[in-house]
């Protein structure tokens, strides 16, 4: 994500490389370039304009320590810019009523429904909360049984009432249902036009009147840019909604509407869509997407998706069998299962610092490991335990019957036994050890 907007801000930095101090010269020609990169990350003008005056302020008036560069600081001024500009500090959801009611509004097309789903979802497994999806797009035709399919992928139960046209019946019906059944959640995704209408304003606002929600919260697709900032004020007038959702960040290069949606209607972005998966959802923090943009990692969010999928006795298993170098295939394709539930992998790969600019011309995707599986699924249950006895017959067998050459055989083998060393060094040095297993898996792919 971001990828344009990165590199542009990086080149705008370079200006002041190798200066002495900071001058009013220097600071324009940099600033020239970071508002023309805001403008190319569809940035109205407006907006870029107040960004760069206000970094320009504080640059100018800033005493350079002698041990910091006029760059370093520069990308200091702009990182904490760039996060007060998306809201500065990460805005918690209201889950306190009993039930607390959640109200999802936005164009049909924004990805409404499957962030209902992830959403119930999230509140399901993250915060031990007993989630009620509520169909309340009556229009949509196939809404209803996308919902229910999407409820029963993660286990959440889907309130309807089949050939009802009242949605504010529907969702007061759900809220009494959730009451006497003890879901203490209700989420409420309600019907989208594929432009702004007066007819879904009134009903939209009609709903929220009636269940007075917790939370009501804006779905926009965010590579929609500027429209996402136009359809987002629109919207506001009308629901005053407490939070926004930006959906498909993942594929957004440019950034417009993450960087520009709170300025705009002062209303914070809340949550991610960062994939298809419907675990695929981050909290939105401004401070880490800020370093995200200006390609210094998230070596925080990366640690917390890792915790979420650390089990720890498992991992004293893994520890002991590295420790007595019996690490096998089988082992090495749970770890590659542990790391595809983290998300996707060049997005995750980009969280280490450093390793974003260096990713940025790689086309790695969610089947990034799957030529590695075929071969280790094409292997024998005594090939994966004891992978010394992968002679030549056997390795064109497994590469035969993986769809794979023998060529591309060898080297997972091989690459196998330089990630089983590296493991039992893992062992010694546990601090390194997220980003060597990172960074090699990286290199299988390569």
């Amino acid at each position: 994500m971001f990828e344009g907007l990165t590199d542009k801000l990086d080149r705008a930095f370079k200006v002041l490389k190798g200066q002495g101090h900071i001058t009013e010269i220097n600071v324009a020609e940099t600033l020239k370039d970071v508002r023309k990169a805001l403008l190319d990350a569809d940035v109205s003008f407006k907006i870029a304009k107040q960004f760069t005056d206000t970094v320009k302020e504080k640059a100018l008036g800033q005493n350079v320590l002698t041990s910091v560069s006029p760059g370093q600081l520069m990308v200091k001024i702009v990182h904490d810019e760039l996060a007060d500009l998306m809201g500065g500090e990460k805005t918690d959801l209201n889950i306190k009523g009993d039930p607390a009611i959640i109200l999802i509004a936005g164009l049909q097309g924004s990805g409404k429904t499957t962030f209902s789903a992830k959403l119930a979802s999230f509140l399901k497994t993250k915060k031990s909360r007993r989630p009620l999806l509520v169909a309340g797009d009556v229009y949509r035709p196939a809404a209803i049984d996308q919902l229910k399919v999407l409820g029963e992928q993660i286990g959440v139960e889907v309130f309807t009432e089949e050939g009802s046209k009242e949605p504010v019946q529907i969702a007061k019906h759900a809220i009494a249902y959730a009451k006497d059944k003890g879901f203490n959640v209700v989420i409420i995704d309600t019907a989208g036009r594929l432009a702004i209408d007066e007819q879904m304003m009134n009903e939209i606002s009609a709903v929220k009147k009636a269940v007075n929600p917790h939370e009501t919260l804006f779905v926009v697709d965010s590579m929609t840019g500027q429209d996402a900032v136009n359809t987002a004020r629109a919207f506001n007038e009308r629901l005053d909604y407490d939070g926004v959702v930006l959906t498909k960040l993942d594929g957004d290069t440019r950034g417009g509407a993450a960087l520009t949606i709170k300025s705009v209607v002062n209303k914070p972005i809340k949550f991610v869509g960062i994939g298809e998966k419907l675990d695929a959802i981050d909290i939105f923090y401004p401070e880490r997407m800020a370093d995200r943009i200006l390609g210094m990692g998230d070596i925080v969010s990366l640690v917390e998706r890792a915790q979420e999928q650390f089990d720890e006795v498992e991992a004293q298993k893994l520890q002991k069998k590295i420790a007595r170098n019996q690490f096998n295939f089988d082992d090495f394709l749970a770890q590659i299962k542990q790391i595809k539930k983290m998300g996707n992998v060049k997005d995750l790969i980009g969280m280490i610092p450093g390793m974003g600019k260096a990713m940025q011309n790689m086309d790695i995707d969610d089947n990034a490991f799957k030529g590695i599986e075929a071969i280790i699924h094409s292997m024998t249950p005594l090939e994966r335990e004891d992978p010394s006895v992968l002679n030549g017959s056997r390795r064109k067998r497994i590469a035969d019957g993986s769809g794979t050459t023998i060529q591309e055989v060898n080297r997972l083998i091989k690459q196998f036994d330089d990630t089983r060393k590296m493991m039992k060094m893992m062992t010694a040095s546990k601090g390194r050890g997220m980003a060597n297993m990172m960074r090699n898996m990286r290199n299988m792919n390569n």
